[in-house]
Order: C-alpha cells, then structure tokens, then sequence
C-alpha cells in the first residue's frame, strides 16, 4: 500500500487530518525515527488540536515498538520540547503541532540531540523516505512510556532571563488565543509582580476565537480592544503553540516582528558586547545599523528556521530574529522562543519609569519604514524574479541569499518566491521616507502582476 506522504514539507509535516496526517503516517514515524538520528531516548508532546492525542498515541505505540524510551511531557508549546531534548539530554524531539493553521490541521516538527532542527537539508527527506519504505523488524525489546511534567523546569530556565526581582507591576493584556500558552502563564504569574489581564486562556482546538495568528489584522482585534478598555501598558498575544509571541502598544498599535528584533539585537549586545547577531534578509537595515552602532557583528542568513538555527551554530551568535516575529537565542540551544522576547521587554520598560512601548519603538519605525510582506499569487515565480532582476539588479546592490535582494541609497527590497505555493513574497524598506516606500511598493507590486 502507497503510503501518503505529502504532508511532509521543507520544515515540518502538516496535512488535515486524517486525509493526510492520521495515525498511520504517525506509527511509520514513530517505527522510522529512531533510525535516522540512532535514537534511544525521544521525548514527545502535543498542541491543544483535537486531533493531538489520538496521533501522539500512534506515535508513541511506533517509538516503543522500534525500542525507544519515549518521554512524553504531554500538552505544551513548541518551545518547551525544544527544552525537554536539551534539559533532559534526549536524542530527539517531536512536537505534534500545526502552529498557526485552520483547526483541521495538524503535523509534527522534530528535533534531534541537542534541539538541533530536522529539516530538508537536515534528515527530513530521508525520513520521508523510510516512512514510504519497509519497516524495520520490531525490536526486540519494546520500550517504555514515560510521563514527565517539565513545567516549572521550563518556567524556570525562561525567567532566568530577566531578573525578576527588578520587575515592576505594570499591567499586561495577555492573549493566548486559547492555544498551549494559558497554562504556561498561569504558572508564570506566580513568579511575577505584573497585573495580568487575560483573554482566551482555556486551551481549545476548537479555536472559538478564531485561530490564533496575530500576524494577520483581523486575528488582533480582541487584544487590541482589552488593551485601549483596560488602560494598559503593553499587550501580548501568542500564536497557537506560543513559539511566537505579538506585541501592542499601550495605545493598542501592533508593534511589527521586524522592530522586535533590532530591540532585542541592542539588549543582547549592551550586556555582551562584540556579540554576533543574526538577522533574515527580507528587512534588516534597522537590525543592522542598530547591530553595527552597539559594537555588534551584523550576519545576514535565509529566512527559515533550520537555516537561521544552522547559522547561529556556525557564527556563535547571541541571538538572531526574523521579521515573522520568530527570535532565537544562544542560551536556548540556539532555538527560538515565544516567551523570552516579551519578558525581556517588561525587563527594560520596568527599569525606564515612565517610558511608555511606543516610545521604545517610535524613533526606529519612522526611520525605517516598511511595506510589511506582500503574497501575489503568480503562474511562474522564476520568471517574476528574472524580470524584476533584469529590471532592477544593474541599478543597485544585488543579494541572493534567500530570494532577490536589491539595495539602493535610500532604499531596498526582497522578493522570494514560496516553498510550498505559487506565490511571490515583496517586502520593500526605505530609509526616512514613507512617500518613496509607497511609490517602490506600488512601482514592484504593478511588474509583479502584470507578470504574474
């Protein structure tokens, strides 16, 4: 029988199920797995989809089959299985999660020792290859299930960013959009002097709030509001697994991921000075002026996870951050959290009295502007990029680590085409000038269509 396979991706695996993620595909994983990282210890866990136990079970019934000591650390975040693999010295990780799709999705991201991301470049092709062949013979010694509840370790080793003992009782809207972080902050709060108003916090793979994805505007109403009603000094929102988090203004204005990164780039960098930041290349002359101004070392990387991960290992980096509101540290085994960021902004708004978070970001916003990235649905990418590149490349600087980069004197863009749809991704970045950014914007998007 053809086994299904089309739910593996360039990162992770994500289908609907049980079309085509279901236990099936699940148990070949669990039986092949071990194989491609030599696995004896794999720890296991599951977002708030309906469909997570019933695949974890599947999963799980494989990994003992094939021998394996699964840990099994239940209900949780993305993040927290990244922690487990390295807190516990397992020899891997899988995570049952579709992050931020429709609540019929489901999939798996893995890891292995070390929290070291599988992806294309990286083992995933091959154990989409074992999966469609022959099992292995069962082992001979079935392995064991264990439940193990790593909470407050986690909660723990993430407050140990900050120091808590410097933090103030500001007032925090908190949106976990009924997703795997409610829990998490429930714990948390016992540890932190913040006044949490709190929204969506039952988890629910029913998503009665809508899906939570706050990178797209109709998904950040709620927190917007409670916000503005409830007068208070920054708002926060997570996608559904919480290895992203969102952050609002005191006046409830959505401060972009890309502004996150170059403030976190400065904090690093003023407690490690001559550090190395990484940064993706669709925007980044903020990130790197404020990276080179603080004494630190600027490297440009491919968007992507496993790519941004890789990087930080080769280059030793600090920390690194996408503009998709993704943020890597060191510290993390070079993985990428949705709960340091914000605690590190309460962090410094707690030792700037009377310092508002838009004050934090304004100066940076209107110094670099941006279009925020643009979907055009085209025929042919390749082609799209080819003419843009005619047309633009032999006037400025031209960059193709991840796309088509083209820099100006005043200005610059990014086009990359998607991994997985025909589509083409614009982001365009001026320096001081919003009337230019509006006018590039407009000048890209009218070549892209009419090519498309």
């Amino acid at each position: 029988m053809k086994i299904d396979t089309s739910a593996f991706g360039s990162y992770d695996i994500r289908g609907v199920y049980p079309e085509t993620i279901n236990e099936n595909l699940a148990y070949r994983i669990g039986r092949t797995f071990p194989l491609l990282v030599a696995a004896k210890k794999v720890v296991v866990g599951n977002d708030i989809r309906k469909s997570g136990p019933a695949l974890k079970q599947a999963l799980c019934q494989g990994l003992t089959d094939a021998g394996c000591h699964v840990i099994d650390i239940g209900q949780c975040g993305t993040e927290m299985i990244y922690f487990a693999t390295f807190f516990l010295e397992t020899d891997g990780g899988i995570m049952i999660t579709a992050s931020h799709n429709p609540k019929e999705y489901n999939g798996m991201k893995f890891v292995q020792k070390g929290a070291c991301p599988i992806g294309n470049s990286t083992g995933l092709c091959e154990l989409k290859k074992l999966v469609e062949g022959k099992l292995p013979e069962k082992s001979i010694y079935t392995g064991r299930i264990e439940a193990y509840d790593i909470t407050e370790e986690y909660v723990q080793h993430i407050l140990s960013y900050v120091d808590v003992e410097k933090l103030k009782p500001l007032k925090i809207v908190v949106n976990p959009g009924n997703g795997a972080a409610g829990p998490i902050l429930e714990v948390m709060e016992k540890y932190l002097p913040f006044n949490f108003v709190k929204l969506a916090m039952d988890p629910d793979g029913n998503f009665p709030n809508g899906v939570p994805n706050p990178l797209l505007p109709d998904k950040r109403e709620m927190t917007i509001k409670a916000v503005c009603k409830f007068q208070a000094d920054i708002g926060i929102a997570w996608d559904g697994d919480f290895d992203r988090c969102f952050i609002f203004d005191e006046k409830g204005t959505f401060i972009d991921g890309y502004y996150i990164v170059g403030f976190l780039a400065q904090e690093f960098l003023q407690k490690n000075p001559g550090a190395t930041i990484v940064c993706d290349p669709r925007v980044n002359w903020n990130t790197i002026d404020i990276v080179k101004k603080n004494g630190g070392v600027p490297v440009v990387c491919k968007s992507g996870h496993t790519h941004i991960k890789k990087k930080m290992r080769d280059v030793d980096a600090i920390y690194g951050g996408e503009m998709s509101a993704h943020h890597y540290f060191r510290d993390f085994a070079y993985c990428d959290s949705g709960m340091i960021p914000w605690l590190l902004i309460m962090e410094l708004l707690s030792q700037a009295p009377g310092v508002c978070v838009s004050e934090l970001f304004r100066e940076r916003m209107e110094m670099y502007p941006i279009s925020g990235e643009i979907n055009n649905k085209v025929n042919d990418p390749e082609a799209v990029l080819k003419h843009v590149e005619d047309k633009y490349g032999s006037m400025g600087e031209v960059s193709k680590i991840d796309g088509i980069s083209v820099e100006f004197e005043n200005w610059r863009f990014n086009l990359r085409k998607s991994n997985t749809e025909s589509l083409i991704r614009l982001n365009v970045e001026t320096y001081r000038d919003r009337e230019l950014l509006q006018e590039k914007t407009a000048e890209l998007l009218m070549l892209i269509r009419n090519d498309g």
